[in-house]
């Protein structure tokens, strides 16, 4: 990936390149607008079949995207297949080996904590209409995937997917959460010609950011409100992760603040709230 350099961008766009195999972390606190949150992506294949890594003072969040993998942390290890995920502590060591190809996008934030490993099956999640729920009406019609939430223990970290239907709005009403998390989104599943417009705003005579996102293309919202909508025909879907400002305390989804003027009928992710 190659970070955008020009203008208000540069610290809030990053641009995908080719794919590489390994483990890459592209955005990280030292070259973005984040205070917490880094993404990297973990591409295994025959030609390079395993990966090790510690996570130091960071916990992470696994999301297989594609293949199958088995992690090991410390003594245990956990086989991954698509949209099954992994929290693991920081202070852990990691290795990951795949028999085929997989794709595994890396989510993690610093913590001062140890929370403990948990493994999450897509199979359980897509079956729980507190994590896997369809909101929005006509224009924002949309599936949101909750992965690391409420469902497990963590600092920081919240994370999952989104999907909306072809030409439509996601992220509607517009809201933001800056006084508790700042976010990521990582676009994925959107093979050419596919691509959305994301906006990321305080106020929308001034956006801080007006963007074409294309497949693999990650973008930062550290504050604003930040909508956005897919071409007509296409859906636009992207991975999002969260990272709480006070651990714990603040790691709550669907805590937000939805722009005036578009607060009728809530903002869209109550479902996902803690009850």
């Amino acid at each position: 990936m190659k970070k955008e350099r020009k203008g208000a961008n540069k610290e809030m766009v990053f641009r995908a390149k080719m794919a590489q195999i390994g483990r890459h972390v592209f955005v990280t606190p030292e070259n973005s607008a984040a205070q917490h949150l880094a993404y990297g992506r973990i591409l295994l294949n025959d030609s390079k079949p395993f990966e090790l890594f510690s996570t130091g003072d960071r916990e992470t969040g696994l999301i297989c995207l594609s293949g199958q993998a088995t992690v090991t942390v410390g003594a245990k290890e956990i086989s991954l297949g698509r949209f099954d995920a992994i929290y693991i502590p920081r202070d852990s060591s990691v290795k990951i080996v795949t028999v085929s190809n997989v794709d595994i996008a890396e989510f993690s934030a610093d913590v001062a904590e140890c929370y403990p490993m948990q493994v999450i099956r897509y199979s359980d999640i897509e079956t729980d209409p507190g994590l896997s729920f369809k909101t929005g009406g006509p224009g924002c019609q949309r599936h949101v995937t909750m992965l690391l939430a409420k469902n497990i223990e963590a600092g920081r970290l919240v994370a999952g997917f989104t999907d909306s239907e072809p030409g439509n709005w996601t992220s509607w009403p517009p809201h933001e959460h800056a006084a508790m998390l700042e976010e990521i989104y990582v676009f994925f599943n959107m093979p050419d010609p596919a691509f959305g417009i994301q906006l990321v705003y305080n106020n929308t005579e001034y956006p801080e950011l007006v963007t074409v996102v294309r497949n693999g293309d990650a973008v930062l919202m550290p504050s604003g409100y930040h909508p956005n909508v897919s071409v007509p025909g296409h859906r636009i879907s992207f991975l999002w992760a969260m990272a709480a400002h006070r651990e714990v305390e603040d790691r709550q989804f669907g805590v937000v603040n939805v722009q005036k003027g578009f607060e009728r009928g809530g903002s869209g992710l109550e479902a996902g709230r803690k009850k």
